[in-house]
């Protein structure tokens, strides 16, 4: 019997197709900061100065060191005359010191307004009260004086509270910004210079004052007196400067009067000069 072929073996079933899971998703980028530590960088806000001219009254009280030093000292100057006007018996009578003063300040503790400038009320109140006499007997006196500088803390109410003869020229020599200071606050007020007369602010910041002094109209042939109270002076360098300047420009015959500050780099104490 002839043998039968044999059949190959029937091929295997095909495998199902496999199905590939997809990649799982990268978990999402994380920031390399915290909300937190956002907030904490960010600095507080700081509260309006009550020496800004937009300050709400009453709000919160600035710190010492954010007032400008040289603005602190005036209005520490300007608080004792406000003080000294509200007395009985006043040794002088400032009707703008007040004005000056805004409500904040005018109500804190009186070392708040601590300064070098003014280190005794009582020597400030009497060196006040002898240069305003000196001034008007001074000015009364004499026909030919009538250029008259100011050397101050840039509040000085002078030019406003005293009377000043006809044609007379005021300088105000005193730091720009507590001189614009004051004019702000000064407005509506009622602060004006005597008839026929006239104030110029000189910027005691001017890097040559004898220049500006004359473009000012100052004339170093006429008469002229000098009052020095409150004008700041660090050190004795710089009062030498300021008597160099006087001393280019005033005639023979001019005055110089008013108070000596005290120098750390000296141990003399404040005392007049005439």
């Amino acid at each position: 019997m002839p043998a039968l072929p044999r059949l190959a073996a029937p091929a295997a079933a095909a495998a199902p197709p496999v199905r590939l899971a997809p990649p799982p998703l990268p978990p999402p980028l994380r920031p390399h900061y915290r909300f937190s530590s956002l907030s904490s960088r960010r600095r507080s806000p700081r509260p309006p100065s009550a020496t800004a001219a937009d300050a709400p009254r009453g709000g919160p009280i600035p710190e010492p060191e954010e007032l400008d030093l040289l603005l602190l000292a005036a209005l520490r100057a300007a608080r004792i005359r406000d003080e000294e006007s509200r007395r009985s018996d006043p040794l002088f009578i400032d009707p703008y010191a007040a004005v000056l003063l805004s409500h904040d300040v005018a109500h804190h503790d009186i070392g708040y307004l601590a300064s070098h400038a003014v280190p005794c009320q009582d020597h400030y109140r009497l060196t006040t009260r002898y240069i305003d006499d000196k001034l008007q007997n001074l000015i009364s006196n004499s026909e030919d004086i009538r250029q008259i500088v100011l050397l101050t803390d840039g509040m000085d109410t002078r030019p406003y509270r005293l009377s000043w003869p006809r044609l007379s020229v005021l300088y105000d020599v005193s730091p720009g910004k507590v001189f614009s200071t004051a004019t702000q606050r000064l407005r509506g007020s009622g602060a004006k210079v005597s008839r026929n007369c006239v104030l110029l602010h000189i910027p005691l910041e001017s890097p040559d004052l004898l220049e500006v002094l004359s473009k000012n109209g100052f004339n170093g042939n006429r008469l002229s007196l000098w009052v020095l109270q409150g004008l700041p002076l660090p050190t004795t360098t710089s009062l030498e400067n300021l008597l160099l300047v006087i001393s280019n420009l005033a005639m023979k015959g001019s005055i110089f009067t008013g108070v000596l500050p005290h120098f750390p780099d000296c141990m003399a104490s404040m005392d007049m000069v005439d």
